[in-house]
């Protein structure tokens, strides 16, 4: 195997093993909650977790989503310098398409948060802005969610990394498709808002 090429792909399977941990899945099955994927819409999140009913177990789940995504890519610079774009990569991957999971898992928004920690803390913290904020104001968690990952490639352009453009553009597109029933629902009027039942 070529040598500048084995971090990379060290980097990237790294990320992709901790992005694939289950977390919302995890907490929810200890606390005896159940199978998440039979609650609400069967999706391993945060929003999802906050269906069963525990607010707690909801806010670990985001942080844990998110921290999983932050501690790739740090790990990436502290052991694999020049690969944290491969580790970015594999983390959002991994939260989306699980192996463990049969490849179903969550929409990666807190995930594309913590990865944007340690590669653009400025853009991360325009990010977590962007979502908070959306989430306050119109209480649909989709809204404010796909907004925050659009936000991502539109601050590196304004702090003039466009070396990270291309990739940001590609993480916002896979949360934008991983979002797409939320975007049916939205159309037709019917997607529920936080903190109101169905």
């Amino acid at each position: 195997m070529n040598s500048a090429l084995q971090p990379a792909l060290l980097a990237l399977a790294l990320g992709y093993l901790l992005g694939s941990i289950p977390f919302g899945l995890i907490l929810t099955r200890l606390a005896g909650k159940g199978d998440l994927r039979s609650v609400g819409s069967g999706n391993i999140g945060a929003t999802n977790v906050l269906r069963t009913g525990s607010k707690g177990l909801a806010a670990a789940t985001l942080l844990l989503d998110a921290a999983k995504g932050a501690v790739a890519v740090w790990l990436a610079m502290r052991f694999f310098p020049g690969t944290e774009r491969f580790a970015a990569t594999g983390a959002l991957v991994g939260h989306l398409y699980p192996v463990w999971l049969k490849f179903r898992g969550g929409k990666g928004v807190a995930t594309l948060l913590g990865v944007l920690v340690p590669l653009l803390p400025l853009a991360a913290l325009v990010y977590a802005v962007v979502w908070i904020g959306l989430l306050l104001l119109a209480r649909i968690s989709s809204v404010a969610g796909m907004a925050a990952a659009v936000s991502a490639p539109v601050s590196a352009a304004l702090l003039d990394r466009s070396d990270l453009l291309p990739m940001l553009i590609g993480f916002a597109l896979l949360v934008i498709w991983k979002h797409r029933e939320n975007l049916a629902r939205l159309k037709a009027g019917t997607e529920p808002r936080v903190g109101r039942t169905k």
